[in-house]
């Protein structure tokens, strides 16, 4: 037991930063912060499934029957970067009163397709009265087969650059171990025939 526990403790000591930051979240200490902390802004973007997975977490605030502000905020911690800010400052707005198409803009202009659609989508909820969790779920599964169908295209994109070095290293090998051998038997045999 002594052991185990030496051993977390020098695992604590020589991890890393994000490690720390995990194990202080587990702990209850300044759970929000570390989230924040923990989250480079290069790998929260480079995520492809981010914003996907921040707007199913809306969706499902939203269906649970929070309150628009309070489901903003509440997703605002596990958005990448550019879609907390948005989401953080509808949820402030819309919690001191102001208009649901004020509280929706973007006022960075980001050139971010996912994030303008939620505007979108949550201003004409506002002035419509529709629902916004269907839509907000909807915008999440098309972020998630946008997302799929990247990985299916670097996939395949990978898959042909890696056969050209393949054909290299297997074409003369192929001719040296397989063509070669065949060729010279053959001529072997078609010189000891006096065919020739």
């Amino acid at each position: 037991m002594t052991c185990a526990a030496l051993l977390l403790a020098t695992a604590v000591l020589l991890g890393n930063d994000r490690s720390r930051a995990r194990i202080r979240a587990r702990t209850g200490a300044g759970v929000a912060q570390t989230a924040l902390s923990t989250r480079t802004g290069a790998a929260a973007e480079s995520d492809p499934l981010a914003t996907a997975s921040a707007l199913e977490v809306l969706a499902a605030c939203l269906r649970s029957g929070m309150a628009v502000s309070t489901a903003a905020a509440a997703t605002a911690p596990s958005a990448p970067p550019h879609l907390a800010r948005i989401l953080n400052r509808a949820a402030d707005l819309l919690a001191l009163g102001a208009d649901p198409a004020s509280a929706w803009s973007d006022p960075a202009r980001h050139q971010d397709g996912k994030a303008e659609a939620l505007l979108r989508l949550a201003r004409r909820s506002a002035s419509s009265g529709a629902a916004l969790a269907q839509g907000v779920s909807e915008l999440a599964a098309q972020a998630r087969d946008e997302a799929a169908d990247a990985a299916r295209a670097a996939a395949e994109r990978a898959s042909v650059l890696i056969a050209g070095p393949l054909g290299l290293c297997y074409l003369p090998a192929f001719l040296c171990l397989g063509i070669v051998p065949v060729v010279a038997g053959l001529a072997g045999d078609v010189l000891r025939s006096g065919v020739l």
